[in-house]
């Protein structure tokens, strides 16, 4: 799937309409989806532990708090991309307290085009998240299949006193015998002599 065709949900945490109106402009529901709008901190937090999003744009300051705290929350969430907007005198020190953490940063006033190349950026972002998630969640997996193969060995040890050699050798035969993976052959002998 092309990055075209990738659909974002987004949260943008600003008190300012304006700005609102112009970022809600620039998310069109073709590619992002659903695009939620809240007014504080605290509202964000209720509205990101309700769900995950994919993109939070966070314009600071905000009515109860700076906002950098929940940025940076936000950020270390799985899979969430974070940009925080925040006016030109205090840019540079908010940068330095986020960036770190993977934060986005922008400063304002900024012109529609900077917005769309940061969407951009967030996206491809997004994208290099979403393969890594898929690279753990695939080891995550492969190491549940040797525990689960392993267990299968010792367990042919223990009640056919196979030695460890000849217990492997007999689940990968059989799993090629069989055109079955190691993990199904595994689960057959867990069930047999548990």
């Amino acid at each position: 799937m092309s990055l075209k065709e990738r659909i974002y949900s987004v949260l943008i945490v600003s008190a300012a309409g304006n700005l609102n109106t112009a970022l809600t402009a620039l998310l069109p529901e073709s590619r992002y989806a659903p695009v939620h709008s809240v007014s504080s901190v605290s509202a964000a937090k209720r509205a990101f532990a309700q769900r995950t999003y994919d993109y939070v744009i966070v314009n600071a300051p905000l009515p109860d708090e700076v906002g950098t705290r929940f940025a940076i929350d936000a950020c270390h969430a799985e899979g969430t991309v974070v940009l925080l907007m925040a006016r030109g005198e205090l840019h540079a020190d908010l940068y330095d307290k986020v960036a770190e953490h993977g934060v986005f940063t922008l400063p304002k006033p900024t012109s529609r085009q900077t917005i769309i190349t940061a969407l951009s950026w967030m996206a491809s972002a997004r994208e290099r998240l979403r393969n890594a998630e898929k690279k753990t969640l695939s080891i995550q997996e492969k190491m549940e299949e040797i525990r689960i193969v392993n267990r299968a060995k010792w367990l042919l040890i223990s009640e056919i006193k196979m030695d460890e050699p000849n217990a492997h050798r007999y689940i990968e035969k059989q799993a090629m015998d069989r055109c079955v993976s190691k993990r199904e052959i595994a689960e057959e002998i867990i069930q047999t002599y548990s």
